[in-house]
């Protein structure tokens, strides 16, 4: 019998390049997503279902620094049905941070924000998560009730164990299983870190952007199958949730592709694990913001 239960896709994007440019667009590679996409783009690119379920709701994520950014996607969750939540950006390390949260929460859509990004992968410093100032601004978030997720690739495990022990109060997801290096076949540095992180149990992780880790034009499913038995391993079908990463995703398949191979590699987790993979722990994770009438209504 099909399984008609949601299908939470935790991980994409949206951008307008006409309102909010993407600077990261101009690097060499980027061409087929070099253009605008909307909710409407994604509703007509997940097509496919995944374990018999078709997408109900989804976690739209910030790509840039920019509260204005953050904005627009607040106010996109408002008008459209199918975001639940929003990863937004806020400059953590600045002295009012609390006041720019509360002005987050309190704008256009606020209500939706349950989670602030930094893309820690371009930092420099081995310790960017430990400066008192970020450190300050990551706490503040605990306190009103926001989650943070970690952009990191596989040498910066460390700051994020860190952070894990400094605020174990402060819910945490791991995204794109911290960028395992799935194209030089090299994982022993990246397991070591997914296992050390998952040891604290405040850390969820992200199943997606794995695609684009690989070889854009040759990856297979036993490319990875790896990443993923490690993932299933360390921290179990409880703390994984299903992620797109589109339009990125676009450059190495699309989103229909990954949702198969997402299905092939559940193949022999139970109902209740699949459950959880692919709706249950983003749901608990982002807490989708409950929809009333008016302008919140599916039109």
């Amino acid at each position: 019998m099909p399984d008609t239960g949601p299908l939470v896709d935790a991980h994409h994007h949206l951008w307008d390049l006409g309102r909010r440019p993407q600077p990261w667009l101009d690097a060499p590679g980027h061409e087929r997503i070099r253009r605008d996409f909307g909710v409407h783009d994604l509703r007509a690119a997940a097509r496919r279902t995944l374990a018999g379920r078709r997408l109900t709701s989804t976690v739209a994520v910030q790509c840039v620094a920019s509260e204005e950014e953050t904005r627009d996607l607040l106010a996109l969750a408002a008008e459209n049905p199918l975001i639940g939540a929003v990863v937004g950006w806020a400059d953590l390390a600045c002295p009012a941070i609390e006041d720019r949260l509360d002005a987050l929460v309190e704008a256009p859509g606020g209500r939706f924000l349950r989670s602030l990004r930094h893309l820690v992968q371009d930092e420099a410093d081995p310790a960017w998560l430990q400066r008192p100032a970020v450190e300050r601004g990551l706490a503040a978030l605990g306190d009103r009730g926001l989650a943070y997720d970690l952009l990191i690739r596989s040498h910066q495990f460390t700051q994020a164990v860190r952070l894990a022990q400094r605020l174990p109060q402060l819910p945490l997801v791991l995204d794109h299983a911290g960028k395992p290096p799935l194209a030089s076949g090299t994982l022993t540095a990246w397991a070591r870190g997914i296992r050390r992180l998952a040891e604290h149990p405040q850390v969820m992780c992200k199943v997606s952007g794995l695609v684009t880790e690989a070889d854009h034009d040759s990856w297979t499913v036993d490319d990875i199958r790896p990443v993923w038995d490690v993932l299933l391993d360390a921290f179990g079908p409880h703390r994984l949730m299903f992620g797109s990463d589109w339009p990125v995703c676009v450059l190495a398949g699309g989103w229909n592709r990954w949702a198969a191979t997402v299905e092939e590699l559940l193949e022999g987790c139970s109902a209740a694990e699949t459950s959880a993979i692919l709706a249950g722990t983003a749901t608990g994770f982002y807490r989708p913001a409950p929809r009333g009438g008016g302008e919140d209504a599916e039109p």
